[in-house]
């Protein structure tokens, strides 16, 4: 009997869903705080974990990073609310497995969690990760069945999966891209906002590749801690150190003649920077613990949301493996600048969510179609694809309706910080603009409150532009980190 531990300081919630899976055949057990939660992950063996985001306690994404420590194998869904979307992309990229907003659906719920347990029996037969689908948005989709549109802007991969670009000009500049540095053994980063698809881009350069034979083993190496991640991505020998109870082999070992795709790169620690920039140069690795060299032919591809070499400059990434990772750059465009594209990806995951739900929604209703175009799309291709996911959930006739789509896109109430005028008292939203249209928010009605909507504005900006590190932020802002939080606390952002 497979066990789930809820972590979510709403008692309320615990019961229900305590009730609701011992129904469905799970062993539950349930805590309010983090830290009785991690307690409980250490006494007992859990295969999956639904956790809220807020707990008294801890910041979701610590309780993710200490979960993945204490439990690696352990799956995680985070339990969100509508105003946490962005940060709930975040967590996706620290290993959670999805994440559900509140309300919280018994089907939705019940679905997620099985693919989650599912995923993880795949990952535990399946270590190395190749040629498995993405979670990555824009994802494969079986090619049978699928729409003809956007069929030119589409790759398929040896297991009969289809990739959409788009058809966007960025999406045809992408393609381009992509043909060009295939074929080479050169090293790629590839840059752009969380959930533009960059794991999707690196498959599709392995795919077209001469090793496309081999394996593709992506890893995050946003949510490898510093102890772990040496042993991740280089192996380990019996003994090496606690808990090293046989031997491992690393993720270069398992990708040898094929791609190691590097997430997040600018996010390991120093001295597993050395480790690497010795691989790079030599071609070889060491197990932890070990004395024998292992010669590895690896491709490396790596991603990135932050400026490295800007990392390089404040002396947080080392110079030299900046130069030989960057042979070839790749930078993805979000979604909110490739509006043509948006319905292209919202139907290619509408029948992805056809096959996963056992629907048969046929498409969008005109009004939804709208919505879906002029939302901001902060999460990107992720963020659509769970819109979507949950608008067919939600759908009980042929179309998705604008009633089943999330509130904050039937009613956007956030606008971005570099489309603010609130010196005016008006606020524009950037695709309406193109569109020829302005939104009037409500007017400013003093001076106070005119430089509280600018401050607030300024550091949500500069909190997306350092991927929400909030001592990168308090760096840029020139403050220190208590001040920093205290200025979230008052202007009621929520990370």
């Amino acid at each position: 009997m497979e066990r789930i531990l809820i972590v979510d300081d709403n008692n309320d919630i615990c019961l229900l869903l305590e009730r609701f899976l011992s129904k469905q055949g799970y062993k539950t057990a349930s805590s309010q705080r983090g830290e009785d939660g991690l307690a409980q992950i250490r006494k007992d063996a859990f295969e999956l974990v639904i956790c809220d985001f807020k707990l008294p306690d801890i910041d979701g994404l610590e309780m993710l990073r200490r979960i993945k420590v204490i439990s690696p194998s352990t799956a995680v869904i985070i339990i969100t609310g509508y105003s946490d979307v962005r940060i709930a992309v975040q967590a996706l990229k620290y290993g959670a497995f999805d994440y559900v907003t509140k309300p919280l659906y018994p089907d939705e719920i019940l679905y997620t969690i099985k693919s989650a347990l599912d995923r993880r029996q795949q990952t535990l037969t399946n270590p190395a990760g190749a040629a498995t689908e993405t979670e990555t948005a824009p994802a494969s989709a079986p090619a049978k069945g699928t729409s003809g549109r956007g069929a030119k802007a589409a790759t398929m991969a040896p297991d009969g999966k289809r990739f959409i670009f788009g058809k966007s000009r960025a999406a045809e500049q992408l393609q381009k891209h992509i043909e060009l540095i295939a074929p080479t053994n050169m090293s790629v980063i590839i840059t752009g906002e969380t959930g533009t698809g960059k794991e999707f881009v690196a498959n599709a350069i392995h795919l077209r590749s001469k090793r496309a034979e081999k394996p593709f083993v992506a890893i995050d190496c946003g949510a490898l801690s510093k102890d772990l991640a040496g042993s991740e991505l280089f192996g380990h020998v019996k003994g090496a150190f606690t808990g090293a109870l046989s031997d491992k082999a690393g993720s270069f070992e398992y990708a040898n003649g094929g791609t190691l795709f590097l997430d997040e790169i600018g996010n390991l620690s120093y001295d597993n920077q050395i480790k690497l920039l010795r691989v790079l140069q030599e071609r070889k690795i060491r197990r932890i613990g070990s004395n024998q060299d292992i010669p590895v032919d690896v491709r490396i591809v790596c991603a990135t949301n932050e400026d490295l070499r800007d990392a390089v400059r404040q002396g947080r990434f080392r110079e030299d493996i900046y130069h030989r990772i960057d042979e070839f750059r790749i930078e993805l465009a979000p979604l909110r600048e490739r509006r043509t594209d948006i319905m292209i990806f919202a139907e290619h995951f509408l029948q992805l969510a056809n096959q996963q739900l056992e629907k048969e929604v046929q498409g969008f209703e005109d009004e939804a179609k709208e919505k879906l175009r002029d939302y901001y799309w902060h999460g990107n291709l992720r963020e659509l694809q769970n819109v979507v996911k949950r608008a067919v959930l939600l759908t009980q006739g042929d179309y998705v309706q604008v009633e089943a789509l999330p509130h904050e896109i039937v009613h956007p109430t956030y606008f971005h910080p570099e489309e603010q005028s609130v010196a005016a008292g008006v606020q524009v939203y950037p695709d309406m603009i193109r569109a020829g249209a302005t939104v009037i928010a409500q007017p400013a009605s003093n001076l106070k409150s005119v430089s509280e909507n600018a401050e607030r504005a300024a550091i949500l900006k500069v909190l997306e532009k350092t991927g929400y590190n909030k001592t990168k932020a308090a760096e840029v802002l020139n403050i220190d980190r208590k001040t920093l939080y205290n200025k979230l606390k008052a202007y009621d952002i929520h990370l």
